[in-house]
Parts: structure tokens; C-alpha cells; sequence
């Protein structure tokens, strides 16, 4: 923490690796609960779950363990966004097509496989 005797406003020096860091993980954080209040399962229980898996690894101070958690946090966030991608697929294909349709689709890529393998 830098203070400046003038104005006696306490700032905070982000050029650090550490408070870069902790910087990456609160906006992780940030971005990972805003995420959450559209989860399946509900956002309560995304919201815990997400509080308990950073405060569980919230005494770590291994400057390479924090960069490997956080890109875990990352890709857990990708699959996440997968996810409601999936959701909205499934979601978009109900309203426009019926399951006969369907069902005669899956059918015909099913032979087509077929074919491609006998050749």
C-alpha cells in the first residue's frame, strides 16, 4: 500500500505480480457469480458451491499454484458457458422442430454412418 502524504488517500500498487493476481482472481470471482444466477441447479446453490471452492483455496500464497487455479477457475467458466450454449440449443430445437422430425434425422445420419463404414 503506497500513501501520499498530501491528500492521505491510501492507493493500492497493482504493478505487482501478487496484486495483479489477486486482482485476476476477484474478477474471476466476479464473473464465475454473475454466471451462476442462470445454472440449472439454481444460483443459490451455484453461489455456495462457488464460495466454498475460493474460500477452500483462499490461504494459498504459491504464486504458480494461484496461476493454476485460476486457469482451472478459467476453464471451469468455458465449460460452464458450454453448458448454457447447449441449453439454448436444446431450447431452440424444441420450438422448431418435432420429435418425428427428429427421430427421421437421426435415423437417416444413422444410415449414412452405416454406409460410410461398409465402404
Amino acid at each position: 500500500v503506497v500513501s501520499t502524504q498530501s491528500t492521505g488517500i491510501k492507493q493500492i500498487n497493482l504493478s505487482t505480480p501478487k496484486m495483479a493476481q489477486r486482482r485476476a482472481v476477484i474478477q474471476l470471482y466476479k464473473e464465475l457469480h454473475f454466471m451462476g444466477r442462470d445454472y440449472p441447479a439454481g444460483a443459490a446453490f451455484f453461489h455456495q458451491r462457488l464460495h466454498n471452492a475460493f474460500m477452500k483455496n483462499s490461504g494459498e500464497t504459491d504464486p504458480e499454484k494461484i496461476d493454476g487455479l485460476i486457469a482451472r477457475g478459467r476453464y471451469v467458466q468455458k465449460e460452464i458457458e458450454a453448458l448454457y450454449a447447449l441449453r439454448r440449443y436444446r431450447a431452440m430445437k424444441q420450438r422448431y422442430y418435432d420429435e418425428e422430425e427428429i427421430e427421421r434425422h437421426q435415423r437417416n445420419i444413422e444410415r449414412y454412418i452405416r454406409e460410410l463404414d461398409s465402404e
